[in-house]
């Protein structure tokens, strides 16, 4: 994530705000509704695409917890590449 938003800072430190809060609404989102992502055509991976932010949070839902695999902007290649 850190990644992403020293990315956007360069070129817009007030868009690296919004999509740092649009990332952490949507990490937020999945810790209280885990199975809120969409599913994916790999088994046990989900999406969660981010409203107003050119985003998606891959993920794997867990008994207790969710781990994200991947964040990736929408307007590249779609992932994982089969």
């Amino acid at each position: 994530m850190l990644e992403i938003l020293s990315f956007v800072a360069e070129k817009s430190p007030q868009g690296a705000a919004r999509v740092a809060a649009a990332i952490e609404a949507g990490l937020s989102f999945l810790s209280e509704n885990p199975r809120g992502g969409l599913r994916t055509d790999h088994p046990e991976l989900y999406v969660k695409i981010l409203p107003d932010c050119p985003y998606k949070i891959f993920y794997r839902f867990r008994t207790d917890a969710i781990e994200v695999v991947h964040i990736r902007h929408s307007a590249r290649a779609p992932w994982p590449a089969s």
